[in-house]
């Protein structure tokens, strides 16, 4: 009668899945320990064992996620502690000599398996050590260059693991704002050393690569991966054509707030040089004060009264539910994660910024170059993966919301913010942008407006976009170096 309660209590589907769990660890653990010698006569060794590894499903501060605890090595111990990337044995152990390095050690493994981009994070020691050691310029920016991408993405990973807890809202808000900051910090760096130059093409050619680069990409991959529909007739992506509409007419004002420094130093004639550039310093420093401001409501617009203007029009298939993943950080462990990588990211920058100059003196390549092409690809790889990823899987208006959401923020925030720093700090930072630039971005965000203003998007018109920016890339890699001047 026990035996046979006991195997109803086995199959009864009304048995949790961790009671479940329980009993098949109790009799695993005595068929195993029971084969190397380690069950005493009544066999309650393995149990009390197994009842100690129970306590695996505590909650841990520095964690996301339920961990398991190792008091005794089982099978597959070692792949455990080295390869797994959601738990790690020892974080639930009371000795803090083992608990505190397993915790260390989990959010390092959880990081590193984050992306198989981290493959490159072998350059970080390389670009610190051709910085510390002064190597050559082209091998202190090249290295450095390849070190600051893998550390953007741990970036992007720790902001995701933390915007993750906070909502929809705000989390969006906290991933777009971060995700910037590799080119906020190589900027600054930039601005402090007095590379003004650089700052300003960094700044245009941030909003290019995710207006052209990335959305070209995303409609060009994602037009291809769906380009049948369920009849085998081509057919379109779709997204919500009234976001596309308001950040579009956003991107036109940042375009206009370019265009006006450059308009109005030109027809200043009569007026010296000295009052020229004072002019233009008064003008963008009041131009960036209106543009934080706008910024600002336009954020409330998005995320308070008009929410509903920017979702989705239509999920028909809500089992894209089932791609979001639990957080495999806490909070606290996601935030120590970037400020490390923020320090890291601010040393390397450092040491490639210092390389500029001497890079430029060899005639193969100008600052404009540096600044519009190379540096924005450093800062937005991971954003470009995301957004061509999600492209793929049909979620357009997720691919819109990081390639125009992140240039809006860039041409408001980041931008009339570089002006504000360099003002606080004596760098004469403006929105006076070298001629060609201006009109480069002026043309596309022109060529998007019309791209997007139907809601609509197809291989083709990724094909347009890519193809401008490749034509914009080449204009500036065949003008000679610093032979672009403002005018």
């Amino acid at each position: 009668m026990d035996n046979g309660s006991e195997n109803n209590n086995l199959t009864s589907p009304t048995v949790n899945l961790k009671s479940r769990d329980q009993l098949r660890r109790i009799e695993t653990g005595k068929l195993n320990n029971s084969q190397n010698g380690y069950v005493n006569g009544n066999g309650n060794s393995s149990a009390h064992l197994s009842s100690l590894d129970d306590m695996d499903g505590e909650q841990r501060p520095l964690l996301g996620h339920h961990v398991a605890s190792a008091l005794h090595a089982e099978p597959g111990f070692w792949r455990h502690l080295l390869i797994n990337n959601e738990s790690t044995p020892g974080t639930n152990s009371p000795n803090p000599f083992v608990r505190w390095p397993a915790l260390v050690w989990n959010v390092t493994k959880v990081t590193l398996f984050s992306s198989w981009i981290n493959l490159l994070l072998v350059f970080v020691p390389l670009g610190i050590i051709a910085g510390e050691q002064e190597w050559g310029a082209p091998w202190v920016f090249s290295l450095n260059f390849f070190a600051i991408i893998p550390l953007a993405a741990v970036l992007s990973f720790a902001t995701e693991e933390i915007a993750g807890r906070l909502g929809e809202t705000l989390g969006g808000l906290v991933n777009a704002t971060f995700g910037n900051a590799v080119e906020l910090i190589v900027s600054i760096v930039a601005l402090r050393a007095g590379e003004i130059e650089v700052v300003q093409s960094s700044m245009i050619g941030s909003i290019l690569s995710n207006l052209l680069l990335v959305l070209g990409m995303c409609f060009f991959l994602g037009g291809v991966y769906n380009m049948r529909g369920a009849d085998g007739d081509g057919r379109e992506q779709t997204f919500s054509a009234a976001t596309a509409q308001t950040t579009c007419s956003l991107m036109t004002l940042a375009s206009a707030s370019m265009i006006l420094p450059a308009a109005l130093y030109g027809v200043l004639n009569n007026a010296d040089e000295e009052n020229k550039r004072a002019s233009i310093l008064v003008l963008s420093r009041g131009t960036s004060i209106v543009l934080l401001f706008l910024y600002v409501l336009y954020l409330y617009f998005a995320l308070r009264t008009h929410q509903k203007l920017f979702e989705p029009e239509a999920q028909p298939d809500q089992a894209n539910r089932e791609d979001e993943h639990e957080p495999l950080l806490g909070p606290w462990s996601a935030g120590i994660v970037l400020v490390v990588v923020t320090l890291i990211i601010s040393m390397c920058a450092d040491y490639m910024v210092d390389s500029i100059d001497a890079l430029v003196a060899t005639g193969n390549i100008s600052k404009t170059f540096i600044g519009l092409i190379l540096i924005p690809i450093v800062g937005n790889a991971a954003e470009h993966v995301t957004a061509c990823v999600v492209a793929v899987k049909d979620k357009m208006d997720l691919a819109m919301g990081v390639a125009i959401g992140s240039s809006i923020q860039i041409a408001l925030l980041v931008t009339p913010a570089l002006v504000m720093l360099g003002w606080a700090i004596g760098q004469d930072m403006t929105l006076h942008f070298e001629t060609f630039e201006t009109i480069a971005f002026a043309l596309s965000v022109l060529v998007v407006t019309y791209t997007v203003q139907d809601g609509k998007s197809n291989y083709l018109e990724g094909a347009m976009l890519l193809g401008l920016y490749m034509i914009i890339a080449l204009a500036f890699w065949a003008s000679p170096a610093d032979a672009l001047g403002k005018v």
